[in-house]
């Protein structure tokens, strides 16, 4: 990898490969996950989707063969851009859209940045028949254990993914952001009267509600 940047909620990473440098843009949870070095950027691997238009060529990257699959499939749907499938698999998890497409969820669909009414009821209407119940993806998933003895503080995290969780921030999100926090833990608690409860929930509030000025810094 060579650099990080992003724009808008557009994210990209530029690639080295044998001396090529290729501009990939990539979902926003990959993204966080270099920036905070949660993985290595020395190797990666990426599903690549290739767009051409007339004046550009366009690479997608994905962390798994489903998710290029299913960004394939959401661009089959008239009117549904390669910005709005981005958005998407940004927002949710595949199995999340599966079933709000098997459910007709218009109103999870419609949260999508991007999408009305009318492109909803598409996106519904034209997938349907091609997620059956037996269909299901395999995504990446990635758990995160930690060594956290004190018990007072193992509890202050539980009791902080349920808040967070009942704010409405998506486990996804959630689940980004612990490891820092787990670091941040360890310099709060250095600090006189630092480590709190509320501190850590102010802090986590402000990773999860990066504006894209913070983020693409």
């Amino acid at each position: 990898m060579v650099e990080l940047w992003q724009i808008n909620q557009k994210f990209f990473v530029l690639i080295n490969c044998q001396g090529l440098g290729y501009e990939i843009q990539i979902l926003k949870s990959f993204f966080l996950k270099l920036k905070t070095n949660q993985i290595s950027n020395k190797s990666i691997t990426l599903w690549i989707k290739h767009i051409k238009k007339e004046d550009s060529d366009l690479l997608f990257g994905f962390t798994s063969k489903d998710q290029k699959n299913f960004f394939i499939e959401i661009l089959s749907v008239r009117g549904v851009g390669s910005q709005i499938g981005m958005g998407i698999l940004n927002k949710f998890s595949i199995n999340e859209v599966v079933n709000a497409i098997k459910t007709q969820n218009k109103k999870l669909i419609c949260s999508i940045p991007g999408v009305g009414q009318k492109m909803s009821d598409r996106i519904i209407l034209e997938l349907k028949s091609k997620f059956k119940s037996e269909m299901q993806f395999e995504e990446e998933k990635v758990k995160y254990e930690f060594e956290i003895n004190d018990p007072e503080i193992k509890k202050m995290m539980e009791d902080l993914k349920l808040t967070l969780q009942s704010l409405n921030y998506k486990n996804k999100e959630i689940d980004t952001i612990l490891p820092i926090l787990i670091k941040e833990v360890d310099l709060l608690s250095k600090k006189e009267n630092n480590l709190s409860f509320e501190n850590l929930l102010k802090l986590a509030m402000n990773y999860l509600d990066k504006d894209s000025s913070n983020l693409a810094g």
